[in-house]
């Protein structure tokens, strides 16, 4: 936590400096003990925003493929992730979801504020796409609550093949936690899982106004990638 402290303090100021933020509903975050952020995803550069916009440390779990050491600015940006106490996984087959879940339950059960993107990956248009249930088991298993967040114009600041980052101001959005009480103790239903994940994403979307689209963001990706849309 120290250590945080002392990042935050230097990092904060500059990034604020930067890219002016537009905060708004932070007193739904509880000032102590487990909590989860479900925020919407439009950039790699989320995570930073998060953390220097809540006054509680945030935890997120990012892909390893984040902590690059290529260009500058990706340089610049994974010791950020990294002076501010992020955690890398390992998304190869078989790795990704078990490590995840193990660690996201011990981070909550510290009584820490944890970061999740329930996309799983970042919108590819800027529309808001359905929910991974690990979001609903990680809730209903560790009885956190959620809290729902939206960023807005984080991917206009690194868009995709632009290495200069671009100034610009970043909305904030936090809304009260959302009532999963209907699906308390079933984690271990499909279904209930589906609604308790549905009901966070509808609440994020109530924030941030983007269009929903009821597909999951990595296949419409895949899609793009293959040339078929």
């Amino acid at each position: 936590m120290q250590l945080y402290g002392a990042a935050k303090t230097v990092i904060a100021p500059v990034t604020r400096g930067i890219w002016p933020l537009r905060k708004e509903g932070l007193h739904h975050i509880p000032a102590e003990g487990p909590v989860i952020l479900a925020a919407n995803h439009l950039s790699n550069i989320d995570p930073l925003f998060i953390g220097v916009a809540v006054p509680r440390q945030v935890t997120f779990i990012a892909k390893r493929e984040l902590f690059a050491e290529g260009n500058v600015a990706q340089r610049t940006f994974t010791r950020a992730l990294r002076a501010i106490g992020q955690l890398s996984v390992d998304r190869s087959p078989g790795q990704s979801s078990r490590e995840a879940m193990e660690q996201s339950l011990k981070i909550l059960g510290n009584g820490a504020a944890f970061g999740i993107f329930p996309e799983g990956t970042r919108s590819p248009d800027g529309r808001l796409y359905r929910g991974q249930t690990g979001l609903a088991w990680l809730a209903l298993a560790s009885g956190a609550p959620v809290v729902p967040l939206a960023l807005a114009g984080t991917d206009r600041i690194l868009p995709h093949g632009r290495r200069i980052p671009a100034l610009r101001r970043i909305g904030i959005r936090v809304g009260p936690p959302v009532d999963l009480s209907p699906w308390f103790g079933e984690e271990g239903k499909a279904r209930s899982r589906r609604a308790a994940t549905d009901a966070v994403m509808a609440a994020i979307q109530r924030l941030s106004g983007q269009e929903p689209v009821p597909r999951f963001a990595a296949s419409v990706k895949a899609e793009l990638g293959s040339g078929k849309v």
